[in-house]
């Protein structure tokens, strides 16, 4: 599914319909989990601290612009991290290293995404979807690294940790958007992978107003980040840039946006949060771009992701229309979230 049906935003008949499915979902899941508490299933600890960065919603709540900036933080603060991911729908088979020249199409967009953005601070990035044969790769490759950031992977259970809850030294934090939890049901009535009183250490709500009131069931600690926007850029001409204020100033100029997101009103909410007036074109979750969804549209400016604009760069499609700008964002963490963390991180490995 590359979007949020909307019924997964009340409990109304057809999510009520579908709630058996999701009953046995939970009970699934549920044996899962205790097979691997009863070590039927093994797990296995890795020898630096893990921060694992997911989300209880499926897709778009903003996991990958928060690994960045977690990354970049930690660097900043002298530790040396490393970065795991899925790589979901990459074509490479085996424990992959993804750099800035790595193709989207091979390891999957957002990996390279990063890649791309992290590429001036020498972060390493692995992909593969066993998380711990992933990280184990990395540490052999790169035994500087001496924490491990996980795009994703709450619920994968292979990889053990001790959270800080229990006086560990790994992380849980779980990213939140707006949209909070919809209807609270489980796949595939409704939005979560897991239930909302989820343990976890702590909460990262990501909202444009930083307005966030309702915080989760668990008594964890949360947070509320902005977005920050920087100013677009011209994808044949990256020197090329123009703020959303010059933006909004030109009346003349007819505007479409598109995403390829999970959740792709978020990004149409962004751009007119800052004033915008354009058309809007929600793609599919990771969109390969191979059929030009802009072909026939007429607009004198194209607002594309930066996480879009990976495939796009790489296709000649885009890279000769001169109306595909990016719009870069960012997430800054409070300050007292990466003190907490890295309080964390320090603690000697539990027994």
């Amino acid at each position: 599914m590359r979007q949020a049906p909307q019924f997964w935003e009340k409990r109304g008949v057809i999510a009520k319909l579908i709630w058996p499915l999701t009953a046995i979902f939970s009970w699934l899941t549920s044996v899962r989990r205790c097979f691997y508490e009863l070590n039927i299933l093994k797990s296995e600890v890795l020898a630096v601290p893990v921060i694992i960065v997911g989300n209880l919603r499926v897709g778009g709540t903003g996991k990958t612009p928060t690994v960045m900036a977690l990354a970049k933080a930690l660097h900043m603060k002298g530790f040396h991290p490393g970065i795991i991911s899925r790589g979901y729908e990459g074509q490479l088979q085996g424990v992959q290293e993804v750099s800035s020249a790595s193709s989207p199409k091979d390891l999957g967009d957002e990996p390279c995404y990063m890649a791309q953005q992290l590429d001036q601070l020498n972060i390493p990035i692995f992909v593969h979807g066993d998380r711990t044969k992933t990280a184990k790769a990395l540490l052999g490759a790169y035994p500087q690294v001496d924490v491990i950031i996980s795009d994703d992977g709450l619920q994968h259970y292979a990889l053990k940790r001790w959270p800080a809850r229990d006086g560990g030294r790994d992380i849980e934090l779980v990213v939140r958007d707006a949209r909070a939890e919809g209807n609270e049901y489980l796949l595939p009535a409704g939005p979560l992978r897991e239930s909302p009183d989820r343990p976890r250490d702590y909460t990262l709500n990501i909202d444009l107003n930083s307005n966030f009131n309702t915080p989760y069931l668990v008594d964890a600690p949360n947070f509320s980040v902005t977005i920050k926007v920087k100013a677009a850029y011209q994808l044949n001409q990256p020197d090329n840039t123009m703020t959303l204020s010059e933006l909004q100033q030109r009346d003349d100029l007819k505007i479409l946006a598109a995403a390829g997101l999970g959740h792709p009103q978020k990004f149409f909410n962004l751009l007119s949060y800052h004033g915008l007036k354009f058309e809007s074109l929600p793609l599919p979750d990771h969109y390969d771009f191979l059929v030009n969804p802009f072909e026939s549209k007429i607009a004198d400016i194209i607002l594309i992701t930066e996480k879009d604009a990976v495939k796009c760069s790489q296709l000649d499609a885009y890279k000769n229309d001169g109306r595909v700008w990016v719009i870069p964002i960012e997430i800054e963490l409070p300050k007292d979230l990466i003190e907490m963390m890295v309080e964390v991180i320090q603690r000697p490995q539990p027994l």
